[in-house]
């Protein structure tokens, strides 16, 4: 992070997501560390923080999850105003969005709790959309007058890149309620300014020339020069591939027509590399291919930065396979020549919780997808190339620019000396929507940005503050502790009602205090410029009052109550219960004990944490292949693909995968899920391509053809081959 640091505008942009409430869209060309930033917010901040993107493929990249998935956004339009139709095509109005979500209660509470939403790919993001996530924001939080109920939003991308998905039935509704589809023309936008910071620095190229011609490109503003320079790298012929090359193409059947067509050429054998997949991974978010298919002198590309400290390559990143045995692959970089032994890699899917003890928003791993971090690249789409960095390319597009790719395949390369066009660059292909230029224009000064920081600091550190002696949470949850206590049976209740009463009784006296305190620090907090020496003393008193109520009246209780109940039988929940109100109240006092106001600390003597009487048994660890043995069991008992999967919580694509492994067994019927018919079908490719060339399978049939159908019917043929012998 050393040369980020020095970066002006990306500490200015840290400390207004860190020390301030404001809503920011921080952008900047390909290359200039966005990414960088994203992983730097999300190690470091404090505040409990969700990241979310618009596709699955993003999403996994970006550490987070879809914000279709987070927020149950429906997949038509939604419209601002009430009971709206048009056409033929639905729309989600306020009333049925809120109607329609399911949250569970976790969920609500991670809503109420949110402090920080980071949305990735922003590009993408549809104005719609994000009006349907300030709605449910504010529904749930409560806070109807505040944008996104109070939620600071951070917004990650670059605009010039890939635009909003609108299907022709969903254009006229959009254009009926929104000025464009991008995100910045949301009502809510609309109505409360983005701060707009871009970083400036571009890591990527450093070629004087080449770097104008992308502005230029961007900006609609290209030239009889700049036009000269395209058709300089035009060359028609270049179709024949150069090696250490990978051909950018529009569409993904022309990328995978290529990538076989060149693995083909090789000689020698293919051999496959199954990811292993675990538990809810979704087909669609699948980083690389789930069965790898290489050969000897394959040409392949790095999906991943190395997370080892020699950095040896990068996302993007070319390299030949040298050497195949057994599961050691070996390959040779591009460029430096250098070997190096592949190491399997693990992307995670995740879900967000609350921890009831800290209060803290944590990361819940649902799956995984271990593969080697590597991908065929001969060729690549345009769409799947956004974010990588290449040394040299081949763009493919015909006739099928759209808005942004000719940017997003030029920006990819280092240099334009490493750019080769298959076809001519029109004025039409590089036309950038000017409602895009017109937004980007609207960027903050370094001035503007100082001034904000300065006038907003005190105000969210005094927010804060105050926050921190809220005692309403302590309260709910001892009131919680009371209702359980008195519900459920457990030996000498009186007694254990009796003292949680006392706890309970306590906590409301503080909180009335708590409540002047506050009430009195807003008062002065609002005063310029603050009283500092009344803060220090004040805050240092309190901190030292509250940090000893908490401990002696709530916490010292409360252990007398664990310690009376210790090795009684038939009152594990009600002893879970307990623990977790102790942990919690121990996580307030730690919380008070470190308050501070921006950079001024108030000191204070620490009060040792004690463990809690009474520890929950620990969880069992799942044996290895139990998983798919349970979802055998359930096919055993008749029940359909779609309710294990629901009953187990898992993609349907897991579920097929699990039982896969079965129909080589003879435990499951592959005729439960695949038709004679579609058996055959499969049966007759795989005597003309073989059994192995399971990506040639997926792309020679029908939608229908699902990958768990297909290796089904493979792992059925397989067995019938086998026995024939």
């Amino acid at each position: 992070m050393n040369s980020e640091n020095e970066n002006e505008l990306f500490q200015l942009a840290s400390d207004v997501v860190n020390c301030t409430s404001r809503n920011l869209f921080l952008t900047g060309k390909a290359g200039t560390g966005k990414t960088t930033f994203l992983k730097y917010i999300k190690e470091h901040t404090l505040k409990n923080a969700v990241v979310i993107a618009p596709t699955g493929v993003a999403a996994i990249n970006a550490g987070g999850v879809t914000m279709h998935s987070f927020f149950q956004l429906p997949f038509i339009p939604f419209v601002p105003q009430q009971n709206y139709f048009s056409g033929n095509v639905n729309s989600v109005d306020k009333h049925a969005l809120i109607k329609g979500l399911r949250f569970s209660g976790q969920k609500i509470d991670i809503l109420k709790e949110l402090e920080l939403l980071i949305i990735d790919e922003v590009s993408m993001l549809r104005a719609d959309m994000l009006d349907a996530m300030d709605e449910i924001l504010r529904h749930f939080r409560n806070k109807r007058n505040l944008p996104f109920g109070g939620v600071q939003v951070l917004f990650i991308g670059d605009l010039f890149q890939l635009p909003p998905v609108v299907s022709d039935d969903e254009v006229q509704i959009l254009k009926s309620n929104y000025e464009s589809p991008f995100f910045f023309s949301s009502k809510v936008l609309q109505e409360n300014p983005l701060l707009f910071i871009e970083l400036k620095k571009i890591y990527r190229q450093n070629e004087e020339k080449f770097i104008r011609l992308l502005n230029n490109i961007r900006n609609n503003d290209m030239n009889e020069y700049d036009y000269e320079m395209l058709l300089e790298r035009y060359n028609s012929s270049a179709i024949d591939l150069i090696d250490e090359t990978i051909t950018l193409t529009t569409h993904n059947r022309t990328a995978d027509n290529i990538n076989q067509r060149e693995l083909q050429k090789l000689e020698g054998d293919v051999y496959s590399f199954d990811a292993e997949i675990k538990n809810v991974f979704n087909e669609k978010s699948y980083p690389t291919e789930a069965v790898l298919y290489l050969k000897e002198g394959a040409q392949v590309m790095f999906i991943k930065n190395d997370s080892d400290a020699e950095k040896r390559y990068f996302n993007g990143k070319l390299a030949t396979i040298k050497s195949i045995r057994d599961n050691d692959i070996t390959v040779v970089l591009s460029g430096s020549g250098n070997e190096l032994v592949l190491e399997k890699e693990k992307w995670k899917n995740i879900q967000y919780s609350l921890n009831s003890e800290t209060g803290k928003i944590e990361e819940v791993e649902l799956g995984s997808f271990t593969q080697y971090p590597v991908r065929l690249a001969w060729a690549i789409t345009i769409h799947k190339s956004q974010g990588l960095t290449f040394d040299n390319a081949i763009i493919d597009a015909g006739q099928s620019f759209a808005a942004g790719q000719v940017y997003v395949a030029l920006s990819r390369c280092r240099t334009l000396d490493g750019v080769v066009l298959l076809s001519k660059i029109y004025p039409q292909s590089v036309k950038n929507d000017e409602r895009i230029i017109e937004f980007s224009q609207r960027e903050n000064s370094l001035r503007e940005i100082k001034n904000i920081l300065d006038d907003e600091k005190p105000k969210y550190a005094a927010q804060r503050l105050i926050k921190l002696f809220d005692w309403d949470k302590i309260v709910v949850s001892l009131n919680m502790l009371e209702t359980i206590t008195k519900t459920k049976k457990i030996p000498d209740k009186d007694l254990a009602e009796n003292i949680v009463k006392i706890i309970l009784d306590k906590a409301k006296n503080q909180q009335e205090i708590s409540r002047k305190f506050s009430d009195e620090l807003d008062k002065k907090c609002n005063e310029i410029p603050i009283n500092q020496i009344w803060l220090e003393t004040k805050v240092t008193g309190a901190k030292k009052y509250f940090s000893k109520q908490i401990h002696d009246e709530l916490i010292v209780p409360l252990n007398t109550l664990q310690t009376y109940l210790k090795g009684k039988t038939k009152i594990k929940k009600y002893l879970e219960y307990v623990n977790e109100t102790e942990l919690f109240l121990w996580s307030k006092l730690n919380a008070i004990q470190r308050a501070d106001f921006g950079e001024m600390t108030f000191e204070i003597e620490a009060i040792e944490m004690k463990k809690s009487n009474l520890v929950p048994a620990p969880k069992k660890q799942t044996e290895k292949g139990s998983s798919k043995l349970e979802t055998l069991e359930m096919y055993k008992q008749k029940m359909s693909m779609d309710e294990i999967a629901k009953q187990r919580g898992m993609a349907i694509s897991t579920i097929e995968s699990h039982l896969c492994e079965f129909v080589s067994t003879a435990d499951v019927n592959v005729f439960d899920f695949v038709t004679e018919i579609e058996v055959n079908k499969i049966k007759e490719l795989a005597a003309k391509i073989g059994f192995d060339n399971f990506s040639k399978f997926k792309a020679s049939l029908p939608n229908e053809f699902t990958y768990g159908k297909i290796r089904m019917a493979l792992n059925y043929l397989k067995k019938q081959k086998t026995e024939k012998k």
